[in-house]
């Protein structure tokens, strides 16, 4: 609700609660946390059923049965699974694809995350942060149309203008994630790839330090937002400024989730 602000239709508000549930379980089962089972030789296998799951493959004879079993034991699959059918009750075609196609480039970055903590060799921060804008906000942020109860057309939501806005509200969420995740991030025996961690191993400079340079990009990035909007106002479409924003709401909106959620408490504040 706090992402969502231009919608209080509750089953529509369920798309995002469902599909956000079911991306951070799989980041959380499969990607990053370890006590929680994340093993990084095992992320790229699940990472497949995970799209199977969410983008049904034609039948394949006796060889769709073991998937389909596979698919039906696994929880986080179901989630993935369940989110998309719900949201295909209030979705075109077209959006729900944007919405997997979107989570498929996530995922390549969080297979890149795995062979850098499975090999120790954990990559610069610029390195990181070209992985991290196609792992970033941005993927619940494909949703806001479709919770808003409207359609932004694809020769607009594609356009390289609107796409980077999207991307600059995606990533500083992201960042926003990063920062309040450093304490929970360093408890972990095999860290998660973090922008704050890979700036002070890059610089050999203090958490504190690293911080207040990720603050700065943080800042820099949201006013990078603030102008791309001020330039798209121009477009005279009703829909493209819904778009906008909702984009600006989901900003605030995450940033009052991760200052208040217990998940964070011991992290640190931009």
């Amino acid at each position: 609700m706090l992402t969502h602000a231009d919608c209080d239709d509750p089953d529509r508000l369920l798309i995002g609660a469902k599909m956000n549930a079911a991306w951070w379980a799989a980041d959380d089962y499969y990607a990053d946390d370890s006590a929680l089972g994340a093993v990084p030789e095992q992320l790229p296998p699940r990472l497949v059923l995970a799209m199977a799951a969410m983008d049904p493959l034609p039948r394949a004879g006796e060889f769709s049965v073991p998937l389909e079993q596979a698919i039906e034991a696994e929880r986080v699959l179901v989630a993935l699974r369940s989110g998309l059918e719900h949201m295909g009750r209030y979705a075109t075609h077209e959006q729900v694809q944007r919405t997997c196609y979107s989570t498929f480039a996530m995922f390549v970055s969080w297979s890149a995350y795995a062979a850098w903590r499975h090999t120790g060799e954990y990559p610069p921060a610029w390195n990181y942060l070209a992985a991290r804008q196609h792992d970033s906000f941005y993927t619940s942020m494909t949703l806001c149309d479709v919770i808003g109860g409207y359609r932004l057309p694809p020769e607009l939501f594609y356009d390289a203008r609107i796409r980077r806005a999207a991307f600059l509200a995606g990533t500083t969420v992201v960042l926003v994630n990063d920062l309040y995740s450093v304490a929970k991030d360093l408890e972990d025996a095999k860290p998660p790839c973090n922008m704050v961690l890979q700036v002070a191993a890059d610089r050999g400079c203090s958490i504190d330090e690293a911080t207040e340079v990720t603050v700065q990009l943080h800042n820099d990035l949201v006013r990078d937002f603030e102008a791309s909007h001020r330039e798209l106002q121009a477009v005279p479409s009703v829909e493209l400024q819904r778009f906008l924003r909702a984009l600006r709401a989901w900003m605030g909106g995450a940033f009052e989730w991760h200052d208040s959620n217990p998940r964070y408490k011991t992290g640190r504040k931009p």
